[in-house]
């Protein structure tokens, strides 16, 4: 599963698969226009895989992209309100403000999200989102947010489930297309023994 597009100044594009041998995947992924001013981006693992792991990964999908105006920790919580009846799902959520440009974002369980650059030394890796633990819909923890994070014209926004391994941002080559970097960070480090999902958006600047 490949998909891509852009939002505003944000180009972004996706990969993932299912575990091998299963037909559906209990990952899944949001991007969205929340208004004109803002991006939308989610990445969903739901508790374990197969059929039950999707059900609970496509009704946070759905949750999200209902209500995609509101901030971050408001999402969670209707996230878990959604979800308790689910095995439940680790989730990371990201908004992109167009105006200042800042970064909003907050995860609970071990969907990762980083915010990356290229730096004289190669590439950095500007900030990531603190993963706090619990599974939403199940155990919900204090939700964390974060003080915004400045965005500048070229950063990336990675966000990876479990199903990629911890290493994938080191892998990353900034100077190919979001499709690219998507594609190889699930080729290179999906792990063979869950389902995976990767998503990348870059900001091209507000004269994109």
């Amino acid at each position: 599963m490949r998909e891509g597009g852009r939002i505003g100044p944000l180009e972004w594009a996706v990969a993932g698969r299912p575990l091998p041998g299963e037909d559906v995947s209990g990952d899944a992924w949001v991007a969205c226009d929340t208004g004109g001013s803002s991006a939308l981006f989610a990445v969903i693992d739901g508790l374990g895989h197969g059929a039950d792991a999707a059900v609970a990964a496509q009704r946070a999908v759905a949750v999200i992209t209902d209500n995609s105006g509101e901030p971050v920790d408001v999402l969670m919580l209707l996230c878990h309100e959604a979800l308790t009846d689910t095995r439940g799902a680790a989730i990371s959520l990201s908004i992109i403000r167009f105006d200042d440009p800042v970064l909003h974002w907050a995860s609970i369980g071990n969907v990762s999200s980083s915010l990356v650059a290229i730096a004289p030394g190669g590439l950095e890796t500007r900030a990531a989102a603190l993963l706090t633990g619990g599974i939403v819909g199940y155990r919900m923890p204090s939700i964390v947010v974060p003080p915004a994070v400045p965005i500048k014209t070229g950063d990336l926004l990675i966000m990876a489930s479990d199903g990629i391994s911890g290493e994938h941002v080191d892998a990353v080559d900034p100077t190919k297309s979001e499709e690219l970097i998507a594609a190889e960070i699930l080729a290179r480090r999906a792990r063979s023994t869950d389902d995976a999902v990767a998503l990348v958006a870059r900001y091209r600047g507000t004269a994109a």
